[in-house]
């Protein structure tokens, strides 16, 4: 989803690691400002959130970031008068060189206790203390299972060919570009859809970018679901089962069936999301962010978000 509304938007995230099983978290050090806190930074025009929090991590620690739960914000004032929003994940590198750019001069790995005292400023504690909550609950070390509706397609009522061939709008294109920072972000490596043309052409460019394969599933279909729709729960069984980082990509009438049997592992917050957005529906091009632990009969839905136009 991408910042919209006043104020100054920015993401980051707090990157952690276990040494030894001791749990540890990175601080950046900024030299201009000479304080310690987490690292973030602003939004570019029409960046999502999660995009920007792993392109600002990249930026400023050298290390790739995989986000996993979202934490807490933050909302400040400025000097100018102004509020500055911060949205924050915790995050796993999987990658980078850790070559520093000119903005941070020091990246200390510290545990929890250690980085509370160093940071400057309080409010950046509240993201420790979630982070560490989740860790105590079994939720920081995550996989992700993202369910995407397809992009704006060409309508029915303009297209005289075959259903399943309509492609994407320009709409429909842009959006299905702007997917692919986002689901990166999250680290989706496996890709499954639906063959319709305005499912495959949605998860494509993201395909492209880190050469994946698109596996076409005709369960995940409209017109297999209206005749058998317990292929398209088959596919999501499947998905839990393998546990990897997964993008589904279906159709609006596939959807509640999907979101219904991931409600049925997921609580509190997590099943009512869920059980709305089967009810409600998703957006042409949306993609909901579903953080999993475990997989198979014990896997849970720890955290859900929506990525949207």
């Amino acid at each position: 989803m991408t910042a919209q509304g006043g104020g100054q938007p920015a993401a980051g995230a707090l990157v952690w690691r276990r040494e030894s099983g001791v749990l540890q978290v990175a601080l950046v050090h900024r030299p201009r400002y000479d304080d310690w806190s987490w690292p973030k930074g602003k939004l570019d025009p029409g960046e999502c959130w999660a995009g920007a929090a792993a392109r600002e991590v990249l930026e400023e620690t050298g290390l790739r970031p995989r986000l996993g739960i979202p934490l807490p914000r933050a909302v400040y004032g400025l000097r100018d008068g102004s509020l500055k929003e911060v949205r924050y994940w915790a995050a796993q590198a999987v990658g980078g060189s850790g070559t520093l750019e000119n903005e941070i001069d020091r990246v200390e790995w510290l545990t929890p206790p250690a980085a509370r005292e160093r940071l400057t400023y309080a409010r950046d504690s509240l993201q420790l203390q979630a982070l560490l909550d989740a860790d105590r609950r079994g939720a920081l070390r995550t996989w992700v299972l993202a369910v995407v509706r397809h992009g704006d397609a060409v309508s029915r009522s303009s297209w005289d060919r075959s259903d399943t061939d309509r492609p994407l709008t320009p709409q429909g294109k842009k959006r299905a570009a702007a997917l692919t920072p986002a689901l990166g972000a999250y680290g989706v490596r496996r890709l499954v859809s639906s063959p319709s043309t305005r499912c495959t052409a949605t998860v494509a460019p993201y395909a492209r970018a880190h050469q994946l394969q698109i596996r076409e599933k005709r369960g995940l279909s409209e017109e297999v679901f209206a005749d058998e729709p317990g292929r398209a729960l088959r596919h999501m069984e499947r998905a839990l089962e393998r546990g990897e980082f997964t993008a589904l990509c279906t159709h609006r009438p596939v959807l509640p069936a999907l979101l219904h049997r991931l409600a049925e592992q997921a609580p509190g917050a997590a099943c009512t999301t869920l059980l709305e957005r089967a009810r409600d529906g998703l957006e042409k091009g949306e993609a909901l962010i579903c953080q999993m632990v475990d997989v198979g009969e014990a896997a849970r839905v720890v955290s859900v978000e929506r990525n949207r136009p």
